[in-house]
């Protein structure tokens, strides 16, 4: 059987891209399709280049550091990859890598994180973040917008199976494609970390300094908690200006290795977290090193934490809700219980994604096309 894995783009190292090594490892002799990609990520993910099959976009003008320049390119790129020849495709997918052009005699299995955000449920939320709710630039990229929401209807077709990154997802996809889905949670390397029954006195959060993974609001929320220690890690477009707001009760560590990050995990007093996440890999990490979460409660975070057994849940992107969380979390601090943490991060395990992964990929190949489509 000769396979294909198509990826929207491999320029870094983040969740999707967890779920993609884990697909490779599947199908370490597929030929690998992707809009754009860099040479660091590849050889992080150890493969090999002449696997790869870019699309023009990789050949335009500052491509791989500003790909998302070309969006109103990237149904027409990735309808350029000629997968005739193959008889598996399987796409992960957050932008258009499920609209890959296949035929009758091929299966494709997409692994959905979402569909197209921007195109749909975060559409006004993108258009105010980047300033183009009036003008021409405005009316160009509703335009585009709109074209893209069109294509991406029209292309969900050529999917025979969806899979989705967790039930709130598996829902988008219900309300925005009318698909059903199965649910498979991300792969979590649990055994790569550590759990610890001390702990030390800091909080810890990390992440990419981007505006939706709100890692402002977590430090504005220290500011006002000057007695409460927090460390960040991770950085980004927003890290000068989150440094900006920090005190002294907070410590900015920019990019860490993982021996690092593992390390604070495993001392920290609590992992906050206050995205929207349609999984979010890292609270389940933290839990994996004995850490209690503190998060924002909508998304995929209602189905890894456990409110009050492995965590707290907040109910706003506010920093008067995430104050409220913490003070709660601290009065609740001795009840929880640091196996049970570990426990709940277990159910997420990468050998439990290849069991499941491997099961729906097994039945797909297997069964005869009946020209019915979930």
């Amino acid at each position: 059987m000769k396979v294909a894995i198509v990826q929207d783009w491999l320029t870094e190292f983040g969740g999707a891209e967890k779920v993609f090594k884990q697909i490779h490892k599947h199908y370490p002799e597929a030929d690998i399709f992707t809009l754009v990609y860099h040479k660091d990520v590849l050889t992080h993910l150890n493969i090999d280049e002449a696997k790869v099959t870019s699309s023009f976009i990789q050949r335009l003008p500052f491509a791989k550091k500003k790909y998302r320049n070309y969006l109103p390119f990237f149904s027409l790129a990735i309808e350029t990859f000629d997968l005739s020849e193959y008889d598996l495709i399987i796409s992960s997918s957050y932008c258009v890598a499920k609209g890959v052009l296949t035929h009758s005699g091929q299966k494709h299995l997409c692994y959905c994180h979402s569909p197209v955000r921007y195109a749909w449920d975060l559409h006004h939320q993108y258009l105010k973040k980047e300033g183009l709710q009036r003008g021409i630039k405005g009316f160009f990229a509703k335009y585009f917008l709109h074209n893209l929401r069109i294509w991406d209807i029209i292309s969900l077709n050529r999917v025979d199976q969806f899979i989705s990154n967790s039930n709130f997802i598996k829902e988008r996809i219900e309300k925005t494609y009318n698909r059903q889905a199965i649910t498979v949670y991300p792969p979590v390397d649990v055994e790569n970390f550590e759990y610890s029954h001390e702990r030390d006195d800091f909080y810890l959060t990390c992440s990419r300094m981007v505006p939706y993974k709100k890692i402002d609001l977590i430090v504005e929320a220290f500011s006002a908690m000057p007695d409460k220690k927090l460390i960040v890690i991770g950085t980004g477009p927003d890290f000068k200006k989150i440094k900006q707001i920090a005190t002294a009760n907070i410590t900015l560590l920019g990019y860490q290795p993982f021996t690092i990050l593992k390390d604070h995990m495993q001392r920290a007093k609590g992992f906050v977290f206050a995205a929207e996440e349609d999984f979010g890999i890292v609270p389940v990490e933290a839990q994996a090193s004995g850490a209690p979460v503190i998060a924002y409660g909508k998304g995929g975070v209602l189905e890894t934490v456990i409110d009050g057994e492995t965590g707290i849940l907040f109910e706003h992107q506010t920093v008067e809700s995430l104050i409220g969380a913490i003070n709660k979390f601290e009065n609740l601090y001795s009840t929880f219980d640091v196996h049970a943490i570990r426990k709940n991060a277990e159910k997420f395990e990468e050998k439990i994604f290849d069991q499941q992964f491997k099961l729906i990929a097994d039945k797909l190949t297997a069964d005869k096309y009946d020209g019915k489509k979930s």
